[in-house]
């Protein structure tokens, strides 16, 4: 997803909720050893460097955490959200107050190596789906809870799609929904497709199958999209050709048991998306420091 096209607004208002109630959480009554030990009156420069390789997401963070501190902090970003950067790469450089600085510093590396992390992890899936085909990665809804819009925005950062931001803008029948609307039934797939589509016209409905007998009928009741649960390639390959003979316009998604290793041969078969949840909720949170410049 390119973020030319990403649409910000709801992220950073979500992103300034979240670091907000950060700061509440870390500084409580007051930062002691700060207050205890540094100047009120003294002033500091310091630089958010990166110790390692990344892909850098969530540099709005440093403004928020800042300012939530002290009005008087000027935050110099030097790279941006998306960048590819080197070891020792200055991604900012903090003036102003020390103990704002001081106080705000584990708050604002906390986002920040995780939000890098994310989209580091998923550039590295995004660059192992092979040249010409139109295979995307998609997130999942397995995030951090209360940092859902932070760590989609980091997946798109990292290049990566957005798959449905929540429960409430796409229709999505998993397996249990399947269960409890094949409790009323023969063709519960095909009655549960129609059913979404006069409760929330507006919204894609997507169905997850698990077998060919759910796929074409799921087909035959023009989902959206399919998610293919648990396929192996060769079921994937025939999925893509029972899709093409019955509904074409329905876009299909490989899901579960996704590891990088599967990317390249997953996106030869061109299936339109892969789903990994692991963009999230398997991650190395980034080294970076916030040094005082001396």
């Amino acid at each position: 997803m390119s973020l030319e096209h990403y649409d910000k607004t709801r992220y950073l208002a979500e992103l300034k909720r979240q670091v907000e109630i950060a700061i509440a959480e870390d500084v409580g009554p007051g930062d002691a050893t700060t207050l205890a030990i540094v100047d009120p009156e003294a002033k500091a420069t310091a630089q958010l460097k990166s110790r390692e390789a990344c892909v850098v997401a969530g540099l709005d963070v440093l403004e928020f955490c800042f300012a939530e501190l002290s009005q008087e902090i000027v935050v110099e970003i030097n790279v941006q959200d998306g960048d590819g950067i080197q070891p020792d790469t200055v991604l900012a450089t903090i003036h102003g107050p020390a103990q704002a600085i001081l106080t705000g510093e584990r708050t604002a590396l906390n986002f920040m190596q995780r939000l890098c992390g994310i989209a580091t992890q998923t550039s590295h899936y995004v660059q192992a789906i092979i040249t010409g085909s139109k295979t995307k990665i998609l997130d999942t809804r397995k995030t951090t809870p209360g940092l859902r819009f932070s760590e989609k925005y980091a997946v798109a950062c990292g290049g990566g799609t957005n798959h449905r931001m929540a429960l409430y803008d796409r229709v999505m029948m998993k397996d249990n929904h399947r269960f409890l609307a094949g409790q009323k039934g023969p063709c519960s797939i095909s009655k549960a497709i129609r059913a979404s589509r006069a409760a929330f016209p507006n919204l894609e409905v997507e169905v997850e199958v698990e077998s060919f007998d759910e796929l074409k009928e799921a087909l035959e009741g023009k989902a959206d999209q399919i998610m293919l649960d648990n396929m192996s390639n060769k079921q994937i390959e025939k999925a893509i050709e029972i899709r093409n003979e019955i509904h074409a316009e329905t876009l299909l998604e490989a899901s579960g048991g996704i590891t990088i290793e599967r990317i390249e041969s997953l996106s030869a078969l061109n299936v339109d998306y892969i789903s990994v949840g692991a963009l999230t909720h398997q991650i190395h949170s980034i080294d970076l420091g916030l040094d005082l410049d001396f």
